[in-house]
């Protein structure tokens, strides 16, 4: 089976046996990563799109279907697992796509693509087509919608599905804050309790009224489906700044979420994002660090996290904006570092504050 690892993506996959296949997003396209099996080396063979800044990467299992979207040059689809690429952007007025999702839905698949500007879209025939959902735009919060780095424009961050209703849907925008549709986008609700720079929202299968709200100043749950916000900031301290989250998919106590200490403004000052994992395995009512095998402080920000589930076990992935990625097979009980080189993973600039010497990519090195 094949998993993802991005920004903008989906975070959850659930297989038979442990994947040994990795689709990557980085600042130079998508990478593959693979291994000779659980508990070897994972290894890049392969890199599309590779002129691109790639965000996110959703892959649906039963067709082999992958979406890529990029900061720089709009959304491809490959209907070969990967092999090959094709752009299909006709009506996404934005080359910057900074979320994608898909949800099936009477047998078909519905595809979701977040921009910067923030708007958002729908495609019914695999991307060929898109049609703006333009009534998310009626908020009355709309004018005050914005980003700290120029040219301030805000953007649809993440794109989350009802897991028993396609036709609910929640879009986060950074900032501007998280909104609700149930009815497929024709009208929406924006949710209030938090503070609008929402980063994702994580939906739980086993009971959909109970979300789960990472943002810039924050870490929040609801459990009446996103009416009532509780704030959880404190459980998961020395994180300040939380945003890639994932759920076990086969033990739903089991959570991870990762961040910096502080937001990038502060990242910029002393060029460390001194990232850390929180966990919690009683469905998030405490929480605790786990970080054994990483260096006790590590500049890179984490900028991507999924998990692999199968039938008595998992593994956590996170990659950060050194081309780092790390791993663990026991639930963060232990870290390694199972792949380096890669290029920076990383949301929009935050490669670009963080690193002190972009020449470790090996790509560059072996052209040098």
């Amino acid at each position: 089976m094949t998993i993802c690892l991005s920004h903008g993506g989906p975070t959850t996959y659930s297989s038979e046996e442990p994947s040994n296949r990795l689709l990557v997003a980085t600042v130079r396209g998508v990478a593959t990563l693979e291994r000779a099996g659980a508990g070897e080396p994972w290894n890049e063979t392969g890199r599309a799109l590779e002129e691109h800044h790639a965000i996110a990467i959703a892959r649906e299992p039963e067709s082999g279907v992958v979406l890529a979207s990029t900061h720089d040059a709009g959304l491809f689809i490959s209907e070969d697992d990967g092999q090959s690429w094709d752009k299909r952007t006709n009506g996404i007025a934005s080359d910057n796509v900074y979320c994608v999702n898909y949800v099936r839905t009477n047998g078909d698949m519905r595809l979701f693509a977040g921009t910067e500007p923030a708007h958002l879209y729908v495609s019914d025939d695999l991307g060929r087509n898109w049609r703006e959902l333009a009534s998310l735009l009626s908020m009355p919060s709309v004018t005050n919608w914005t980003f700290p780095a120029p040219p301030h424009d805000a953007h649809v961050i993440n794109v989350s599905i009802h897991p028993e209703d396609p036709d609910t849907v929640y879009a986060c925008v950074e900032q501007g804050g998280l909104f609700k549709t149930t009815d497929g986008g024709e009208t929406w609700q924006e949710l209030q309790g938090f503070n609008d720079d929402v980063h994702r929202v994580l939906i739980l299968s086993s009971n959909p009224d109970r979300l789960f709200l990472p943002t810039g100043y924050g870490f929040y749950r609801s459990d009446d489906a996103g009416e009532n916000w509780n704030e959880l900031s404190e459980r998961i301290r020395p994180i300040g700044y939380p945003d890639p989250m994932v759920v076990n998919p086969l033990d739903e106590d089991v959570m991870f979420v990762c961040g910096g200490d502080a937001d990038p403004y502060h990242w910029m000052q002393s060029k460390s994002a001194n990232p850390k994992v929180a966990r919690t395995r009683n469905g998030g009512e405490s929480w605790e660090i786990v970080d054994n095998g990483m260096p006790p402080r590590l500049d890179a920000s984490f900028e991507a996290m999924c998990i692999n589930a199968w039938p008595g076990g998992s593994s956590i992935y996170a990659a950060n904006t050194d081309g780092e990625l790390w791993a663990t097979d026991d639930e963060g009980e232990s870290w390694q570092c199972v792949a380096s080189g890669l290029s920076p993973i990383s949301k929009t600039i935050h490669h670009n504050i963080l690193q002190k010497d972009l020449s470790f990519d090996k790509h560059e090195r072996q052209e040098a």
